[in-house]
């Protein structure tokens, strides 16, 4: 069988180059492993985000009365919670087969195994090929803990299909995937203990901001274990125990349920990537060109794998990239304007340098500052709660960062990352005409 493009992996790097090269008339074989969507769509971004606005309602419920509406004890089902993520996922899933089916994509389900650059192998069939794409995407990492293999521990996956309430949860990890279960389980009244062998939670988003939620959900009850090394898990009759160190000395956690949640990595073995003799980084990650061409002609690596942004909307452009290369079109990939997210409540969005960065890289710069309530949009729809606006400018005016705390961060940092990719001057902030009354006039405000 003989196919101009052979895609690894159905996940947003893998589904998107496969529409791209069909719609523009390549035969197209993709294959996974899994379920078409990956990682983000089954068990990652969709999933986590439909529980999160789940838990978002249960928060507006509770604290209707803010609001001059009365809602009378306001209580979350969780075998619901989780069956209406289940059907989102459902939906979502074959709408990307459709869509697939559609380009003239052909779908092999299935393990495949790279034979060369031009031959992959698939429940026994082998698969010609003129250009090989792999997105195999990344996998949870587990760290190696004293005791873990004898607990019963959950990783973000069983988290998102339990449908029992603990009365209490330990989370070892205070990134984004950790902050956002443990907003989560908070909303629902479950007793919460970040821990986190960093000083800050969110790792590498702005300090002051990640501070600013840190101290948001310590005021809703959340413990935080900060710059604390986990020594050992232990199983026993009154629950998880987990042993730690930090500056205080040792100390112990109890809980009802454990959260491995300490980040993820590139998936390279299983599937014959050896076989290419791809060149890497001097971190491991394979070596690409700004089309995303590994140092094998032909070959692509997209998404998670080549571990330059371990996130599904870069992966999406990556594909483009890579597909426009693939046929001739000019493009390249830029990668210094990809925003960040997190979907607590309030949210966190980032985009462009961070102070840390630029102070690191010994580059002038000033910080311009407005608490959100600059917006009377934002002032209407939260009541009682505080976010800041942060952008990073150049000495030329030029946008270096934007960094927001506050509802709907996630959306409006969009805008941010157009000024960054376009290289826009503050001062040009002030010829755009933003819709009044919106959260987006805090650009504006902060001019």
């Amino acid at each position: 069988m003989e196919y101009q493009l052979a895609i690894i992996g159905g996940g947003p790097a893998g589904y998107t180059a496969a529409e791209a090269a069909g719609k523009s008339g390549l035969k197209v074989v993709l294959f996974e492993e899994n379920n078409v969507g990956g990682v983000c769509l089954n068990e990652g971004c969709i999933p986590t985000k439909a529980l999160l606005y789940s838990a978002k309602v249960h928060d507006y419920a509770k604290h209707a009365s803010k609001y001059g509406v009365a809602v009378a004890e306001a209580s979350a089902d969780l075998p619901k919670i989780i069956a209406r993520k289940s059907k989102i996922v459902r939906k979502l899933t074959l709408g990307i087969k459709n869509k697939l089916a559609a380009c003239g994509v052909e779908i092999v389900s299935g393990h495949a195994e790279i034979m060369d650059r031009n031959h992959v192998r698939c429940n026994g069939t082998i698969y010609e090929c003129g250009k090989l794409m792999l997105c195999t995407g990344s996998e949870t990492f587990v760290p190696s803990l004293d005791g873990h293999s004898n607990v019963d521990y959950w990783t973000h996956r069983h988290a998102l299909d339990n449908k029992e309430l603990p009365a209490s949860l330990a989370i070892i990890g205070g990134g984004v995937i950790g902050m956002e279960f443990a907003s989560f389980f908070n909303s629902l009244g479950v007793k919460v203990t970040v821990i986190e062998m960093l000083d800050k939670i969110l790792g590498q988003m702005d300090s002051e901001i990640s501070a600013m939620l840190c101290a948001e959900y310590a005021k809703r009850g959340i413990t935080f274990l900060l710059g604390t090394k986990v020594t050992s898990v232990a199983q026993k009759e009154d629950g998880i125990h987990v042993a730690y160190e930090n500056r205080d000395g040792a100390g112990s956690v109890v809980a009802a349920r454990l959260l491995l949640s300490v980040g993820r990595r590139p998936v390279t073995q299983g599937f014959g990537l050896e076989n290419l003799g791809l060149k890497h980084t001097e971190r491991g990650h394979i070596q690409t060109d700004e089309h995303l061409q590994s140092s094998v002609e032909g070959v692509y690596v997209c998404g998670d794998l080549n571990g330059v942004s371990l996130l599904a909307h870069t992966a999406v452009r990556e594909a483009e990239v890579a597909v426009n290369h693939i046929l001739g079109v000019s493009d390249r990939m830029d990668y210094q304007a990809v925003p960040s997210v997190v979907y607590t409540n309030p949210e966190v969005a980032g985009v462009g340098a961070t102070e840390e960065m630029l102070q690191q890289r010994q580059i002038p710069y000033r910080v311009v500052k407005v608490p959100m309530a600059y917006s009377g949009r934002f002032v209407a729809e939260n009541e009682g709660v505080n976010g800041l606006f942060k952008a990073l400018v150049a000495e030329d005016g030029t946008v270096l960062g934007v960094h927001i705390l506050g509802n709907p961060a996630s959306e409006i940092i969009s805008v941010a990352t157009i000024a960054i990719e376009t290289k826009m001057k503050w001062e040009d902030w002030k010829k755009i005409i933003f819709p009044h009354p919106t959260v987006c006039e805090i650009f504006r405000e902060a001019f």
